[in-house]
């Protein structure tokens, strides 16, 4: 990790070990369950597979040829960066209609053009991806290489919800922040794919792959014709955003139990932040940094954890607007190298889930999450949504995480690992109490 400074992982209450057999992946990004499947657990590298364990109590060896559900190599084009396969959601009626859809980079066939792309594929009879079936909903052009990202899940309205970056490069660059009617940078899309009655056709958009998908009617945009006190026409507005002002927010999850949408987003010099997701919410980004005033840099932050920081020119037309209002993260954290804050933070969060397993009992309906980074997991403490002091707890420390997600049958809190280092990394790891952990004495 960098940084070298704060407590090693083996002070720590929990470490992690090696899951579903040990098996190593190529840059496992995150893991999934299929709705109907009580044992299965889908695995998506970023150069382009997916594997499928068919049973986690009793997975193949570390040796075993690989159960490869989908293989998207060939379509992917360039792994530069954070571009890749990104996401994975199964449709939560997939064992009637066997559709999935899956969130990856591609290019057009000149290979000058790359593409963020939404893509629905379905399953043939022998229970594999039929390659040939997919369909495109979203491809839309990305001119830089990172903040492609994004995560892909069914809510439990049934509507498929995914995030998008700025478009990358540094500082919001490329102009697609605080934006509602040009593309889909920047914030979070709810769409219809099922096209329930009553829901409208997308505005026109050259990304837009023509009925492919609607979209919900009480979409919080919907007929809108001013934002941030602009005036906007209705028929160019994405109706498909449900939140927006997001910087690059990478992993994100819903809580089955109370329905709230836990995100974490990436911040660019100083702050990452958790936020609570909410229909319409404006998060800020770029006029503000994790709920903190992009624009001027705070007195006497002259360097990071990177070298010698040069803040970005001041640009008028990043001022906010009279009256702007913007929903403020319930956590945030400064990078390290900021004056006056603990020698190892981080510098890129990484959204995880609301624990409800049963063998940590400890971390029950904590929010946990980590930085990529510093290698650090946190838990946050329990929260219903209506505001309040949170506090979080370090966990664990290792290195070369990018997804949580969770066993289907144990409820085991699983982390995954892209750590390139063929020693340690390119795994799914399980949280576990650290049995040489030896607590703080109590303060009297």
């Amino acid at each position: 990790a960098r940084g070298g400074g704060g407590p090693a992982a083996a002070s720590l209450p929990y470490i992690t070990e090696h899951a579903v057999g040990g098996m190593r992946f190529d840059q496992p990004l995150g893991m999934v369950t299929a709705p109907g499947e009580p044992k299965s657990l889908y695995v998506f590298e970023k150069t382009g597979r997916i594997i499928r364990i068919p049973d986690v109590t009793h997975p193949p060896s570390a040796t075993d040829e690989r159960d490869i559900f989908l293989d998207l190599t060939a379509e992917i084009g360039p792994i530069l960066s954070e571009q890749g396969l990104l996401a994975l959601a199964f449709h939560p009626d997939y064992q009637k209609n066997h559709q999935f859809y899956v969130w990856f980079t591609t290019s057009n066939a000149d290979g000058d053009k790359v593409y963020d792309r939404l893509a629905r594929f379905t399953t043939g009879a022998d229970g594999k991806a039929d390659l040939k079936s997919e369909q495109p909903l979203i491809s839309q052009i990305d001119r830089a290489a990172n903040h492609n990202g994004g995560e892909l899940s069914f809510g439990p309205d049934g509507y498929l919800y995914l995030t998008m970056g700025d478009e990358g490069g540094a500082n919001g660059e490329w102009g697609n922040t605080q934006l509602i009617d040009k593309n889909f940078f920047s914030g979070m899309i709810r769409i219809d794919v099922d096209k329930r009655p009553g829901s409208l056709a997308p505005n026109p958009n050259p990304a837009v792959h023509p009925g492919s998908y609607a979209v919900p009617p009480d979409n919080p945009w919907v007929g809108a014709t001013s934002f941030n006190s602009q005036p906007v026409d209705p028929k160019k507005v994405r109706t498909e955003f449900w939140a927006v002002g997001l910087r690059n927010a990478w992993r994100w999850s819903f809580d089955r139990t109370t329905g709230l949408l836990w995100l974490a987003d990436v911040g660019q010099e100083r702050v990452e932040a958790v936020d609570l997701i909410r229909r319409g919410g404006n998060y800020g980004w770029n006029f503000f940094e994790s709920g903190t005033a992009y624009n001027p840099v705070p007195p006497n932050f002259s360097e990071t954890a990177f070298g010698p920081y040069t803040p970005p020119p001041l640009d008028p037309n990043r001022a906010p607007p009279a009256g702007f209002t913007f929903d403020k993260p319930i956590y945030t954290y400064n990078h390290t190298g900021v004056p006056g804050v603990e020698s190892d933070t981080g510098n890129c969060i990484i959204g995880g889930i609301v624990y409800r397993g049963a063998k940590l009992p400890a971390l029950k309906e904590h929010y946990v999450f980590g930085d990529y980074v510093s290698g650090y997991i946190w838990a946050l403490t329990p929260v219903d949504g209506k505001g309040g002091k949170v506090t979080v707890e370090k966990l664990a420390r290792i290195s070369g995480i990018v997804a949580f997600g969770q066993d289907p049958v144990s409820g085991d809190l699983l982390l995954a690992n892209a750590n390139t280092n063929p020693r340690t990394g390119g795994y799914v790891e399980r949280l576990v109490p650290n049995p040489a952990f030896v607590p703080a004495p109590a303060a009297k």
